[in-house]
This record gives structure tokens, C-alpha cells and sequence, in this order.
């Protein structure tokens, strides 16, 4: 198994490609759900499902500013991994 390097290195690429797609969405909704949550225990507010809408028009509003970029990174690392693989094969 002399491919063991290149594999681990592909695996790595996937992963940081993974957080690399997944932050923004992810941060997002974190400061959105921070700020309605300060909102909410400052006016004693406790009503769960007000954080719903906010966070899902800042996923949104990530995804169309930024969803061009993370589609167009996905499809470089798929077209990058198939060549890799490729070259292992041989």
C-alpha cells in the first residue's frame, strides 16, 4: 500500500474543503442565534422559535452572496480529486 501518502493527503484536502464550505453558513447562524439570543435575555423574551427566521434569512442571504464561490471550490476539488485518483490508478 505505497498509495497510503497520496490517500491521507486527498482525505485532508476533503476535510479542509468540508470547513472551508461549512464556516460561513455556520457563522452566520451563530452570530445571528448570539444576537437574538442577547435580544431575547434582555427583554425577557423566551419564545424558542424567534431565532428560526432570522437565522434561516442569514443562511440564506450567505448562500446567494457566497454560493457561487463555495459551488465553484467543490467543483474544483472534484475535478482535482478525479485526476488525483486518476494518477494513482496508473
Amino acid at each position: 500500500m505505497d498509495q497510503a501518502p497520496e490517500l491521507l493527503s486527498l482525505a485532508d484536502q476533503m476535510l479542509w474543503i468540508a470547513a472551508l464550505i461549512a464556516a460561513p453558513i455556520l457563522l452566520a447562524s451563530l452570530a445571528v442565534g448570539l444576537v437574538i439570543g442577547l435580544i431575547q435575555a434582555a427583554t425577557s423574551v423566551s419564545e424558542q422559535t424567534l431565532t428560526f427566521v432570522p437565522k434561516l434569512a442569514a443562511i440564506a442571504l450567505v448562500l446567494v452572496l457566497l454560493g457561487g464561490a463555495m459551488v465553484g471550490l467543490l467543483g474544483d476539488f472534484t475535478k482535482d480529486i478525479f485526476d488525483q485518483i486518476a494518477a494513482i490508478g496508473r
